[in-house]
């Protein structure tokens, strides 16, 4: 069951990149998407494969279609193909990261009140001072495009919410994004951030119960964490179990 789960997860994945997409251009194993509104977003400027692809050629596929831009990135949803194309990329200069896909075979239940469902500006200011910790040297065009990208993803799934919750002075302090295919009966949750200031207050699991009763009775319900980081056991004491890798190449082209 889990490589079927897989192969519906990479369709998923790789059909949510091309609808989001501003321009979308088949290669060899997958596509180029890109979207110059967001040039500083690797997600929405990259190399999505989906099957398999001569790993030799894809530095000079990356620098064709992303030579415009400050950085390249390909990204591998089959694990196999991922582990195939390592050496090649890494000899070429890119750092390599896995995701660890995980699906939810729990039960959930909100503590206290839900979060709610909210409108992508609601969500902007929140979003604009979290990134600005994480990244105190980024350009304030940066930032922004980082931020507003969600306006993009609306267009990546039949429906996607944002879900936020709020203080006791009606400061977003917490926030997820659901993506829900009902026609292939999928779902997937992901970027769940408690912003630094509002920590072990217990709002993650108010966003993560929320978005799993949002997408209660699809029959696949997945997330991507860093195999390397905490969030996965986290995850994990959620209901949430590894079934599978994908692949992340990225380069940074200084002077460019």
């Amino acid at each position: 069951m889990s490589a079927m789960d897989l192969q519906r997860i990479a369709a998923f994945r790789a059909s949510f990149a091309r609808r989001q997409a501003a321009a979308v251009t088949e290669i060899p194993g997958g596509v180029v998407v890109l979207d110059q509104e967001y040039a500083a977003s690797h997600e929405h400027n990259q190399l999505v494969i989906e099957g398999p692809t001569a790993p030799s050629d894809l530095p000079a596929l990356a620098d064709t279609a992303l030579g415009h831009l400050r950085h390249r990135r390909i990204t591998i949803l089959d694990d196999a193909v991922g582990t195939g194309c390592a050496p090649a990329l890494t000899a070429a200069g890119y750092a390599h990261e896995t995701e660890l896909v995980m699906t939810y075979s729990g039960s959930s239940t909100v503590p206290g009140s839900p979060a709610q469902t909210v409108a992508l500006g609601d969500l902007l200011p929140a979003l604009v001072r979290q990134l600005r910790i994480w990244m105190p040297q980024a350009e304030d065009d940066a930032v922004h495009q980082l931020a507003d990208r969600r306006t993009a993803r609306l267009r990546g799934a039949e429906q996607v919410r944002f879900l936020a919750v709020r203080d006791e002075n009606g400061t977003v302090c917490a926030w997820a994004d659901t993506y829900l295919d009902a026609a292939h009966g999928i779902a997937q949750i992901e970027d769940v951030v408690t912003a630094d200031a509002h920590v072990r207050r217990g709002y993650a699991d108010t966003i993560l119960a929320t978005a799993l009763q949002h997408a209660s009775g699809y029959s696949l319900v997945f997330l991507l964490a860093d195999p390397d980081d905490w969030p996965r056991c986290w995850y994990a004491r959620r209901g949430f179990t590894p079934i599978g890798r994908s692949h992340v190449f990225t380069r940074t082209e200084s002077g460019s």
